[in-house]
């Protein structure tokens, strides 16, 4: 930490009284959960991958991994992008992403196989599979992406600030579902038709589902994200209840739809349904979600003068925390002066502000039920944890030096 910064933290809070609060006690969960659901995951993914290599192979099933990675190196920056200014936790983002890899993938997988043959021994093969593509699918893919989204809402509803979370968890879980959906549809192409070898080669699947459409799943769900981030904070009982289910709706018609496009109407309506509903699609919910982010801008840059009469902050620290290029040059300093924990320290720091400016803000989901002078008392406990931990490593890096 810069000797500018360290005096900041240092003479700004080393008085007495200004944190008289208790430190939060870390919740005790078991041991017996957390293993069960990485047993799950692990089992998933390894009856996902022998499904896969079974119809298609070694050799396409790792050729389908590496040109599946393309499309998730868009996706998931660009939702860690959205996520700048309270960050979610990399641990839960991880398991939002295996849910989607793993667990949705082969629910899917299940759910659809059983309905395509059920549509096939009352319509026949075509009809009946046609009937999986634009029924089934689409409900039951859009409903099981969702699922870490709810549980997050569920489990965690005093951390769950809005629209914003709803995205990026929906993205998340719907990026790890597109994921091994891709490994399989890009090595069942090479499998079948080679690199190059017309549309439905390799490289013609990779063009559309790689480089054209890596935001179809994520977009879909993130639909459903968004009206369940605003019904987390809704006070309304009805709209809580209508706004998820109408943004479930709207995702399941537009999965429909892209599907349908894609099976009945050739590459004219292929094309017609990407650049004329995609795109504009797209390109909306984009624009929400940066209207949400300046929002958010303009929360926290409205709530710090605030916290500095409360000596919460010191006033030198508006500037850097008012924008996120601020926030990251701080970082980096930290980082070059006193290392990653020091670094890891300021960015929990930085983060507990924001969720402080939240909750002052009233950014607090109804089915939390959280008294919002405790809830302040515990997030300026962590603030001062974060705090003193960011100048306990800056001294003591100073005395190395």
């Amino acid at each position: 930490m810069m000797e500018s910064e360290h005096r900041t933290l240092s003479d700004a809070y080393e008085r007495p009284g200004v944190f008289s609060v208790v430190l939060p006690r870390r919740r005790r969960f078991t041991v017996v959960l957390p293993v069960l659901g990485l047993v799950l995951l692990a089992l998933c993914g390894l009856l996902l991958f022998g499904l896969a290599t079974a119809r298609v192979g070694v050799l396409a099933v790792v050729v389908g991994v590496v040109a599946a990675v393309v499309p998730v190196g868009i996706a998931v920056p660009a939702l860690l992008w959205v996520d700048r200014w309270e960050p979610e936790p990399a641990k839960l983002l991880l398991v939002t992403f295996l849910w989607g890899a793993c667990v949705a993938t082969l629910s899917a997988l299940l759910i659809n196989g059983t309905a395509g043959a059920i549509g096939e021994m009352l319509l026949g093969k075509v009809p009946g599979s046609r009937l999986s593509a634009l029924v089934s699918a689409p409900i039951v893919e859009e409903a099981v992406k969702v699922v870490p989204v709810l549980a997050v809402l569920w489990r965690r509803a005093r951390d769950f600030d809005g629209m914003v979370d709803g995205v990026v968890y929906a993205g998340f879980s719907a990026a790890g579902f597109a994921f091994t959906e891709n490994i399989y549809y890009f090595g069942r192409a090479f499998a079948e038709f080679g690199f190059d070898d017309g549309g439905s080669s390799m490289l013609g699947v990779f063009i559309i589902r790689g480089l054209l459409s890596p935001f179809t799943h994520p977009l879909f769900t993130v639909i459903t994200g968004i009206a369940i981030g605003y019904a987390a904070t809704a006070r309304s009982r009805v709209l809580r209840v209508v706004l998820p289910l109408t943004g479930y709706a709207i995702a399941v018609c537009l999965h429909a739809l892209w599907n349908g496009s894609a099976m009945l109407g050739g590459a004219g309506a292929f094309l017609n349904m990407y650049f004329l509903v995609m795109v504009p699609i797209f390109v909306g919910v984009l624009l929400v979600v940066l209207w949400q982010r300046r929002r958010e801008y303009g929360i926290i840059a409205a709530a710090l003068p605030e916290m500095v009469r409360e000596r919460w902050i010191a006033s030198s620290e508006v500037d850097l925390l008012t924008s996120l290029s601020g926030r990251r040059r701080w970082r980096r300093a930290v980082r070059r002066q006193s290392g990653r924990r020091a670094a890891r320290a300021v960015a929990a720091y930085q983060a507990n502000v924001t969720a402080l400016a939240f909750l002052r803000h009233g950014r607090t989901p109804a089915r939390a039920r959280v008294d919002p002078l405790s809830r302040q008392q515990e997030l300026l406990g962590t603030l001062h944890a974060s705090r003193t931990e960011a100048v306990r490593l800056a001294g003591s890096n100073a005395r190395r030096s």
